[in-house]
């Protein structure tokens, strides 16, 4: 192997190691790849800033910017109601309607998007069919992600076009994948109503739990919460909450303040403490217990408001969105309660609550936030994008009179990239400038509705792909493939490859799967003479099987909170969908690419 070799393969394993062990956001890590990989003179400075240029990028930012436009104008709200409608009645049938309408509304916009419109509606539809959310969500979920396959608007898909054009081959469109991920919809729709729900878990998730009777047993809130009356002697008499340390040094949470007749729910930090106050107070009774050498006496506190004082609080399910700029930060970092006027109770991360110290934790993708305070605050609260509100519609489109255009760009952007009259990227660009130019909305929304990390990610980590190319790495792993599977035939390359990236995408996502396993896959189909689509098309589709692990894909991790899964629910339900998958796509293979 030359230096060059042997310096890519050091990248690309200290990058999987980042992401993995170390846990540093993949688009960092990816902004390191194009900065060892140009600074070692691997690529030149041209090639490893050249993915910010790219075709696939370019139609990745029209794609989101379209997306956003159907959620800001209500079109994606309103079929979710749709579906909110007609799925009351059998579990069975529950889950056919969700797992269909994820892999419809995949079809035209970004699988995340698509699961977060779904989760409430999901949530509702639960609710009022008496169905747990632990047999709806993984169905939403998968269907998502099955529904990505049959589009050529999914990420990995993208790649797959752009790294066949810089090999001079042809790209793929939407007809590439339609027939082929078609056939997985219908197949694994199949599987999971006749066999694949059968190991859907039966247990309540956070979302079901608000409304229950097990709401104080599941959050063991009743040992938990408190009434502490403050005494005239307290050092607490005439301080803010801000300055009062009870939640810096002490960890504890006031959910509310009975003074006089009256409860003042979720106070502001400003508020300030008066004699007599009793506070309501959420935290671990050994820290309680010091406030008494504050001055102050207390006792438990009955949450239902069957004791003493009501404070009749509203309970609201909050998530955090995989988009959401809070990730990574703590509650008191974005001063939630100041900002908001909400208290957040509990934390639901990975099935298990956490009560004490909420605002100090730092907030990750997929966390469930119980969240307490006046239905008015959560009204304004529910458009604010960085959290997606489970219960109630308070989450309303800001441009609703605009529909009809945001459909009709839909529309005419799908028929050009199916013709390819226009070469995609123009189409996708087009589409998300005409929703500007429409009022579907406004060029600040269109800027926030990229979502920048994904872009940094793709063109920071395309120069491995281009590097895998231009030092013969890509064709030598190719050429080891080819010779260990070319005697059983294409259809066993094919499966071959598959199977690589399905395994190397439960560990680190299919954007960066397709950027490392397409650049082989490619040179090896090359060298054995099968179609280079096709294979592009199996390692496009192998990116989105997702099935075997939540970290797989947000939108996974996105449906863990309000439902408690944990990992293994996902394997035991994967490995089928995993299977059906790679049975559906052979026959693909063999029907409609004549493999």
């Amino acid at each position: 192997m030359s230096s060059q070799e042997l310096i890519l393969i050091a990248v690309i394993i200290a990058a999987f190691v980042l992401i993995i062990r170390v846990r540093l956001r993949p688009d960092l890590v990816a902004l390191l790849v194009l900065l060892t990989l140009g600074f070692t003179g691997v690529v030149t400075t041209q090639e490893a800033l050249s993915g910010f240029s790219r075709s696939a990028v370019i139609t990745i930012i029209g794609l989101f910017i379209i997306t956003d436009a159907l959620e800001e104008t209500g079109v994606i709200q309103w079929l979710a109601k749709r579906i909110n409608n007609i799925g009351g009645g059998s579990e069975k049938r529950l889950l056919v309607i969700f797992m269909a309408a994820g892999a419809g509304l995949s079809l035209i916009m970004n699988n995340i998007a698509a699961g977060a419109m779904l989760l409430p509606a999901a949530v509702r539809v639960g609710r009022s069919s008496n169905v747990r959310l632990s047999k709806l969500l993984i169905p939403v979920s998968f269907g998502t992600l099955v529904g990505g396959m049959a589009t050529y608007l999914t990420t990995a898909n993208i790649i797959m076009s752009g790294l066949l054009i810089d090999r001079g081959e042809d790209g793929l469109n939407m007809l590439s994948f339609i027939p082929t991920g078609g056939l997985i919809v219908l197949a694994t729709i199949v599987y999971m109503a006749l066999w694949g729900r059968r190991f859907l878990p039966n247990r309540e998730g956070m979302s079901e739990s608000v409304t229950s009777s097990h709401l104080y047993d599941t959050y063991e809130l009743g040992q938990r919460l408190w009434e502490i009356q403050v005494q005239p002697e307290s050092r607490l008499v005439d301080c803010p909450l801000e300055q009062s340390e009870i939640g810096e040094k002490l960890g504890l949470t006031v959910l509310g303040i009975w003074r006089g007749h009256r409860a003042i729910l979720s106070p502001q930090p400003s508020e300030v403490i008066q004699q007599d106050d009793y506070l309501l107070v959420l935290g671990r009774e050994e820290r309680v217990e010091q406030l008494e050498e504050w001055g102050t006496i207390f006792r438990h506190e009955n949450f239902n408001a069957n004791g003493k004082h009501n404070y009749d609080v509203d309970l609201f399910e909050v998530v955090i969105p995989p988009r959401s700029s809070v990730i990574g930060k703590t509650l008191t970092d974005i001063n939630f309660r100041k900002r908001y006027g909400l208290t957040a109770v509990a934390l639901w991360r990975e099935g298990r609550s956490y009560r004490t110290d909420v605002g100090k934790r730092n907030l990750q993708v997929g966390d469930a936030l119980l969240v307490v305070g006046p239905t008015e605050k959560f009204r304004s609260f529910g458009r604010d994008r960085d959290f997606l509100v489970l219960n109630g519609n308070l989450q309303q489109p800001t441009h609703p009179e605009k529909a009809a255009w945001a459909v009709l760009i839909t529309t005419i952007v799908i028929f050009l990239s199916i013709v390819e009259l226009v070469p995609l990227p123009l189409v996708m660009m087009a589409g998300a400038v005409g929703m500007i130019l429409t009022g579907c909305l406004n060029l600040d929304e269109a800027y926030q509705a990229v979502e920048w990390r994904v872009v940094f990610l793709i063109a920071g980590m395309l120069p491995i792909s281009i590097a895998m190319v231009n030092t013969g790495l890509a064709g030598r792993i190719g050429e080891a493939m080819v010779g260990s599977l070319q005697q059983y035939g294409p259809l066993a390359l094919i499966a071959g490859i598959f199977a690589l990236t399905v395994i190397v995408c439960q560990v680190i996502g299919g954007q960066v799967t397709a950027l490392v396993v397409g650049p082989i896959a490619v040179s090896a189909a090359l060298q054995t003479g099968v179609n280079p689509q096709a294979v592009a098309v199996a390692v496009a589709i192998g990116c989105s099987t997702a099935f075997l692990t939540p970290i797989a894909h947000p939108v996974n991790v996105l449906m863990m909170g309000p439902a408690g899964y944990t990992f293994n629910d996902f394997f035991k339900v994967g490995v089928g969908m995993t299977v059906v998958t790679f049975i559906a796509l052979l026959a693909g293979m063999v029907l409609f690419w004549g493999v």
